[in-house]
């Protein structure tokens, strides 16, 4: 069984459950941060309806010196899982197998990587500018009414879109273009 992809609306609590998560997760990863986590995806864009689902990214210095923590994250409840293995390290909690049950997912990765710039300009993306927000939105909902239980193919249908904001053409590119950087 599989839930559909719902949407729910802004929640101001997101800012302060990433911040909360942020200090332990910076405290225990430290040895291989280069910089601060961040919160990335929809929950970290005020205003805008999101999987509740608090997304980040640590930057860590390299992705196979941060192999020795995937038993410091996953000792702090996160389950190690498969995504962009090549330039990620994955994780999320709570340890679920039903993607609509998790609170948080983690991405150690290092800050030039193709992920890292394409998550943080795409957020900074959205926070800046409120008609990228509305369409970005609007297309969301689209996808979860259209896709329904389909979260790969609501997750794909997006890179149109996401291209289009980034200035490429497919995401195999990083961003040209940049914004200046709101909470």
């Amino acid at each position: 069984m599989h839930a559909p992809v719902t949407l729910s609306p802004y929640d101001p609590q997101w800012a302060a459950l990433f911040e909360q998560e942020r200090v332990s997760l910076e405290a225990a990863l430290a040895q291989w941060l280069v910089g601060p986590v961040e919160h990335i995806g929809s929950t970290s864009v005020p205003g805008l309806a999101a999987k509740p689902i608090i997304d980040m990214m640590a930057p860590v210095r390299s992705l196979s010196e941060a192999a020795a923590a995937i038993e410091v994250v996953t000792a702090l409840g996160y389950r190690n899982g498969v995504h962009r293995p090549e330039e990620a390290h994955y994780f999320f909690k709570p340890e679920t197998d039903n993607w609509w049950e998790r609170t948080h997912q983690l991405h150690l990765t290092e800050p030039a990587s193709l992920l890292w710039r394409r998550r943080v300009v795409f957020r900074d993306a959205l926070r800046c500018r409120a008609d990228y927000r509305s369409r970005y939105e609007q297309l969301k909902r689209d996808l979860a009414h259209a896709r329904g239980t389909d979260l790969m193919a609501y997750a794909r249908d997006k890179d149109d879109f996401v291209n289009e904001v980034l200035g490429v053409r497919d995401r195999t590119q990083a961003p040209t273009v940049s914004y200046s950087r709101k909470p």
